[in-house]
């Protein structure tokens, strides 16, 4: 695995549903209520995975240009409208049960060792989001879950969606850095890859249980990065951050 000069590196940018915060634990659960509330039969973690299911396809649309940009509570919507239609409880979920559930996603838990690796983190270097996730929605996130990151990039600001390279060269830009000065924690291959083509510096950080139970999230076995952690306090131990 190549090694990575902590001292080239001046801002480490994380990825935020999975690497950051539990999405699936998180919207299941907010999901689960809701639909208790209206007596509709889903269950919240089912329900979760589908939705996630479709957050990389809607934003390959906007990417490849079959639909103008939206931005990611837009693209949320969307699914949602449609999943609730092909369950059969459309009429059944009104419309302020369905702003809730949007926003199920600006409110999800860290995980164990985000805040207290994160703010090692910060204490040497620049800590920001860098998410697909739309500007609003990670401010409030952030905010909820007290993560203590410096500055919130979003795809927003680039009006694309990685694995875009304008997503990543857009950070750098705004961070005044190079693209090799970035270190992009992730737990998705495909973000990393996109990141390395880029030019930024690459961290696989594993988290098993993003997926849920059921789930089979990415592994390190099947991930090219140049380090590759298991939380953030081990990401602060390999770059030597007190």
């Amino acid at each position: 695995m190549p090694e990575v000069d902590p001292a080239s590196i001046r801002a480490v940018a994380c990825d935020v549903f999975g690497t950051t915060v539990d999405w699936y634990s998180g919207v299941a659960r907010q999901a689960g209520e809701i639909f208790r509330e209206l007596g509709v039969g889903i269950d919240g973690g089912q329900f979760a995975t589908e939705w996630r299911g479709r957050y990389l396809p809607s934003m390959a649309r906007v990417r490849d240009g079959e639909r103008d940009w939206a931005y990611l509570d837009t693209l949320h919507r969307e699914s949602l409208d449609d999943l609730l239609t092909e369950h059969g409880v459309a009429a059944a979920v009104d419309e302020a049960a369905r702003a809730r559930l949007v926003r199920a996603w600006h409110r999800l838990p860290a995980w164990d060792d985000s805040v207290t690796g994160l703010g090692r983190l910060a204490a040497t270097y620049l800590t920001a989001t860098l998410s697909n996730g739309g500007f609003a929605l990670l401010t409030n996130l952030v905010k909820a879950a007290a993560l203590p990151f410096d500055c919130i990039l979003s795809a927003e600001l680039a009006r694309a969606y990685k694995p875009d390279a304008t997503v990543y060269r857009t950070a750098a830009n705004l961070l005044d850095v190079r693209p090799e000065e970035i270190l992009l924690v992730a737990a998705h291959k495909w973000d990393l890859d996109g990141a390395a083509a880029a030019g930024l510096r690459t961290a696989f950080l594993e988290r098993p249980r993003e997926k849920g139970p059921d789930g089979q999230a990415d592994r390190a076995a099947d991930v090219t990065a140049d380090l590759k952690v298991t939380s953030f306090g081990e990401l602060a131990d390999v770059l030597g951050v007190p």
